[in-house]
């Protein structure tokens, strides 16, 4: 298997799941514009930008990206399996990760179908409407459901309990994981695990540290990468130029989803650069002090954050050394 080849296969899902990203977000954002909770009022204006963006655009993210990259491998066949491998990874909370497993499992479970599995003439129209999609569809969901589900829930646990382990402890060092954790995998299971966290701390009335240390290192990853791809043009393709300006909207709202795209397509790379900034971003807003009094926002909620100056600049030094970090480890596009 070809690197080469992988990386194709993986821009393919990229570039289908970009659109999903961008509309999905930038409704949420236009949500949270109306108030961070606002949303939570049924049959109104917020709320059904909550349901397009969260329940529409993000719901079909990752089943976008694993269709596709299993239609780079294996032709239309391994659409379905692919997508269906998705949605199941978002159900056992595996995230985009486990997205990208599920499109490169179902893509050469496909493969394989075709190469071992030969009918008589008569019968080889059933292959692609029937055989195909149930049996790779089936190989593929139970693989997901019996490799990663458990595994799964069990880190889920040990994260939530380390981090109550630390609460009591170093206020940096707690910011630091936390942010490096947001970054980490972008909405994935360790990502929820952080913000779990975050919102546990959460008391009506009360600025929480930690949740502020959450936020701002979720918002970095995004203007992070956004700033990168104005900052150094060449070592981004023009598709990923116009999905960096979305990503600034994304970032200063709390959508951290927004640097998926960019974390898919050059993942050695990008997860490093944005793990760092958010690390400092997390790190940088607990040991100044800053403190939210609510769960979600971004920029839209600053007016509930404590020591505002400081935790801008926590964020922008994130947002720095993410856009740096990209500058220095990614080459030019030939």
């Amino acid at each position: 298997m070809k690197s080469n080849s992988i990386y194709k296969h993986l821009m393919s899902g990229v570039s289908y799941m970009i659109p999903f990203v961008v509309a999905g977000g930038i409704a949420i954002a236009i949500s949270f514009a109306f108030g961070y909770d606002a949303f939570q009022t049924e049959g109104t204006l917020p709320a059904y930008l909550m349901s397009i963006g969260g329940g529409g655009g993000f719901a079909l993210m990752v089943p976008i990206l694993a269709g596709y990259i299993a239609y780079s491998i294996a032709d239309r066949p391994g659409l379905a399996p692919g997508m269906i491998g998705g949605v199941i990874a978002g159900s056992i909370g595996s995230g985009f990760l486990g997205g990208i497993v599920a499109g490169f499992l179902a893509g050469y479970v496909v493969l394989a179908i075709k190469k071992y599995i030969v009918l008589p003439k008569s019968l080889q129209g059933i292959m692609p409407v029937l055989i195909i999609p149930v049996f790779a569809s089936l190989i593929v969901g139970l693989s997901l459901f019996y490799v990663l589900g458990t595994p799964m829930a069990v880190v889920n646990k040990a994260v939530a309990d380390f981090l109550s382990s630390l609460s009591g402890g170093s206020a940096i060092v707690l910011g630091l994981l936390l942010g490096t954790m947001m970054a980490f995998d972008m909405g994935g299971p360790v990502n929820k695990a952080a913000y779990a966290f975050g919102t546990s701390t959460l008391v009506a009335g009360q600025g929480s540290a930690v949740m502020a240390a959450v936020m701002a290192g979720g918002m970095v990853p995004p203007l992070g990468i956004g700033l990168a791809t104005f900052l150094f043009a060449k070592k981004f393709t023009e598709d990923q130029k116009e999905a960096g300006k979305a990503a600034v909207v994304l970032g200063a709202s709390f959508i951290t989803e927004g640097a998926i795209p960019f974390a898919a397509a050059d993942p050695g790379r990008v997860l490093p650069s944005i793990m760092v900034g958010g690390a400092v971003a997390g790190a940088i807003s607990m040991g100044l002090g800053a403190t939210l009094a609510v769960p979600h926002g971004g920029v839209f909620v600053l007016f509930a954050v404590t020591n505002i100056l400081q935790y801008v600049i926590a964020i922008l030094a994130g947002t720095v050394v993410t856009a740096g970090l990209l500058g220095v480890l990614k080459k030019d596009i030939a």
